[in-house]
């Protein structure tokens, strides 16, 4: 099984980062706007919408408040098509910004070089929405 694990620094509170890492309705928003154009919610499953009608359902496994930690599984639509997929986000302090870790498990091992370039594309797209979005919030009105 292949292990996948970018990670950044976002310039923003930590608490601020797991507050949009853990708002699990609003991928579309706040995480990964442009990226995912609608995020839907039911019986503890989300299911995300890409711009070319593509859908994405995962498990949310767990939210986890204490850790700051978010544990989800694809378990249809993924492209490429997986055997096997369980990942999680982590938030932790360095100061006053957070680092935003990304762990992802995937089988077949074969597809890891593609999820490897997608998942270090989409943590630095998080990483400018949450800067973007945190700098607006602290702006003075």
């Amino acid at each position: 099984m292949a292990t996948i694990r970018p990670e950044v620094v976002i310039e923003a509170a930590p608490e601020y980062v797991w507050d949009v890492v853990r708002d699990v309705g609003a991928v579309h928003e706040r995480l990964l706007p442009g990226r995912v154009v609608d995020t839907r919610v039911e019986a503890g499953e989300r299911f995300l919408t890409f711009p070319d009608g593509h859908v994405i359902r995962e498990l949310i496994v767990a939210i986890d408040e204490e850790e700051r930690r978010l544990a989800y599984s694809v378990v249809e639509g993924a492209r490429p098509p997986l055997d096997y997929h369980h990942a999680s986000f982590e938030v932790r302090g360095e100061g006053e910004r957070g680092r935003l870790i990304w762990i992802t498990d995937v089988l077949p091992d074969s597809v890891a070089p593609e999820i490897r370039i997608r998942t270090q594309l989409g943590i630095m797209e998080m990483k400018q929405a949450i800067e973007a979005a945190a700098l607006h919030d602290t702006e003075p009105s």
